[in-house]
């Protein structure tokens, strides 16, 4: 819309101009760590060290064997597959019917419970983490993928994002016209409520996904095994696996970021679309 109006009025604003700068700007300081990164992982320890790369380099096959030879990164993409993954698919799942239930069903305290789902979010998670540990260590779930799997189910953002989303965008006569077609209570959120709310549960499950991804602190405690480590375990213990060896280390940090890129790129549009879809009542 902009530049339509830059093309019919002939000429461009001074702040609009300076607006766009200021955009263009703030996306080439985003994007360049990430090229960068990508770009030094194409080069030989020599070269990083000794200048800034701009263009790629013809290092990657020996850069990725000398990692391959001493990190088992792939082992750690399915580790952490399999977290997110799953994770994501019992947060989407039981995260969404709690956010239905504090939405359309009024019960006493119900008010109350949402304000500590609410309340939950304000408390910084390195406060619990010691009484986490304890919960994860007398469940024996040390050393268990399952140690990171079930706390995700727990997540007061997705809850309180989706019950909002509810409040907008689903009506309670949906829900009173399914009953009296004598449909049951979890029948009515299986096949009616769970497609009306998926762009919000797709919006928050990709964060979930990525969050989970990234999580360095709590699989450090609860993971000593190195067959269950996850990626981002891995990558930060390259400095010490890697030493000097600067390029193998790119390596491993640029393959450990590159799904998080693909799948932002991918469904970028879906989470914007889920994040305004409930904006507007219909």
């Amino acid at each position: 819309m902009g530049f339509q109006r830059v093309k019919r009025g002939g000429r461009i604003s001074v702040g609009t101009l300076a607006l766009y700068i200021l955009l263009i700007g703030l996306a080439v300081i985003c994007f360049l760590p990430f090229y960068f990164m990508m770009i030094n992982a194409t080069h030989n320890n020599r070269a990083i060290a000794q200048s800034l790369n701009f263009l790629p380099g013809k290092y990657s096959w020996a850069n990725y064997l000398k990692m391959s030879e001493r990190v088992n990164i792939w082992r750690g993409f399915l580790n952490s597959l399999i977290v997110s993954g799953v994770g994501t698919a019992l947060l989407a799942y039981f995260g969404s019917l709690a956010a239905y239930g504090l939405s359309k069903y009024k019960f006493m305290g119900n008010k109350l419970l949402f304000w500590v789902v609410l309340s939950s979010m304000m408390v910084p998670p390195q406060l619990s983490m010691i009484g986490m540990y304890d919960v994860i260590s007398k469940f024996k779930l040390i050393d268990n993928l399952w140690a990171l799997i079930l706390p995700m189910i727990a997540s007061a953002q997705f809850v309180y994002f989706v019950k909002l989303y509810i409040d907008t965008a689903l009506p309670d006569s949906i829900v009173e016209s399914a009953r009296i077609d004598g449909y049951s209570e979890i029948s009515i959120y299986n096949k009616i409520i769970l497609p009306i709310i998926s762009p919000s549960i797709a919006t928050m499950g990709m964060f979930a996904f990525i969050n989970s991804w990234n999580q360095l602190l709590i699989p450090q405690i609860v993971l000593r095994n190195p067959k269950v480590h996850t990626i981002p375990v891995i990558v930060a213990n390259a400095k010490g696996v890697y030493r000097t060896d600067f390029a193998a280390a790119y390596m491993a940090i640029a393959l450990s970021v590159v799904p998080i890129l693909i799948a932002f790129a991918l469904f970028s549009k879906r989470i914007i679309g889920g994040i305004t879809a409930g904006s507007v009542k219909g």
